[in-house]
């Protein structure tokens, strides 16, 4: 399974990146709007107008998302992306104006790269200048560019993460796709084996150790950073209402548990967006199982398309090495 978000019509995606950094930020654009789902499974969360998005509030559109490294700081590359919108007349119509809904969630990527340097709002709308309906990238770009995984012994034993893409085609033209950045405290597994594919590094045998053991084991570094978070987008051309959105983003949270060891701790701050722009139709149990096969495979693609960075290796060049 391969493929781009942007195989969903209606959809951009676009990308600020800054490799010597180690930081970025991920756009998703929805000019025409499109009826919004959100799931908050990590403890650590840090996000913009997300409760906005749940069932029984009166926004049901939003013209965009954004992803961004920064930490909280990266909030404030939301202000870029309304920029644009506005400048392209997107966005809710007012008496001053159309006013865009951009929710927003970040990762911290401070650990790595130059923390002194956070996506800004000129960063995002660059991103947003970039967006087109082809954009296939992935690995260590836009807000993947800082992601790490596996961090519980310290930054000096983690693995690269990055952004990863998969879609699916259920047929009759129904589509469901997904857009993960994998910076996770815990390991990244392969679901068909359940053997980890990247996380705390062994220096001695050049695997991995498993975070659940040295957790069991009390062997993780205290305290604990907040260095952490799954963030991602999934998206469908099935025509859904706002409850059906929410549902689909927590039946879409069974991809991060399937290949993320441990999921939704403490020291994360998981958040999955949905995005529904079509009129296509579909039983939702076929949507959702989609959906996990998505988010399972943009997971995996996450860390096998990622190069080492800042120092920190990526799975291909451990293979090499």
């Amino acid at each position: 399974m391969t493929g781009s978000l942007t195989q969903v019509p209606g959809l951009k995606i676009g990308h600020y990146t800054d490799l010597k950094a180690a930081t970025g930020c991920t756009v998703v654009l929805c000019e025409g709007g499109a009826v919004p789902g959100v799931h908050v499974s990590g403890a650590s969360p840090g996000g913009r107008e997300i409760e906005l998005l749940r069932p029984g509030y009166s926004v049901n559109l939003v013209h965009g998302i954004l992803l961004s490294g920064g930490s909280a700081y990266g909030l404030d590359a939301a202000g870029g992306v309304m920029r644009y919108l506005e400048e392209v007349g997107a966005g809710f119509d007012t008496v001053a104006g159309v006013v865009p809904i951009v929710p927003s969630a970040i990762i911290f990527d401070l650990s790595i790269g130059e923390a002194h340097v956070r996506p800004t709002a000129d960063n995002a709308y660059q991103a947003c200048c970039a967006a087109t309906v082809s954009e296939d990238g992935e690995g260590c770009i836009g807000a993947g560019t800082g992601a790490t995984v596996g961090k519980c012994l310290g930054m000096e034993y983690a693995t690269k993460g990055g952004l990863g893409m998969a879609s699916s085609d259920l047929g009759n033209g129904v589509t469901v796709a997904a857009l993960i950045v994998v910076n996770a405290w815990g390991d990244v597994l392969d679901p068909s084996c359940g053997q980890a594919i990247a996380g705390p590094r062994d220096l001695a045998s050049g695997g991995f150790l498993r975070t659940v053991d040295l957790l069991k084991q009390s062997r993780v570094r205290r305290p604990f950073s907040s260095s952490n978070t799954v963030i991602g987008v999934v998206a469908t051309n099935v025509r859904l209402r706002k409850d059906q959105t929410h549902r689909l983003a927590q039946m879409a949270y069974t991809g991060l548990a399937r290949t993320i060891d441990p999921c939704g701790s403490m020291y994360d701050g998981d958040t999955l967006f949905v995005l529904s722009s079509g009129d296509r139709r579909c039983d939702m149990n076929a949507l959702g199982v989609r959906a996990v096969e998505a988010v399972t495979e943009a997971v995996q693609r996450a860390v096998f398309q990622a190069v080492s960075v800042a120092g920190v290796p990526a799975v291909r060049d451990l293979k090499e090495s």
